[in-house]
């Protein structure tokens, strides 16, 4: 990716705005760890009912 060469902003807004990306990454995160599992889980289950 290319990246945009503008200047940092610092203040309230930017503060903001760097805890509401923190809420999300950590929120993304862990519903694909939790879809992950119930894959793993469901994947499992097929592969015992197979055998």
């Amino acid at each position: 990716m290319a990246e945009k060469n503008t200047p940092k902003k610092h203040g309230k807004s930017e503060d903001a705005r760097q805890e509401r990306l923190k809420a999300a990454l950590k929120a993304n995160m862990a519903r694909r760890k939790a879809q992950a599992k119930a894959r793993a889980a469901s994947d499992g289950k097929a592969g015992n009912d197979e055998g």
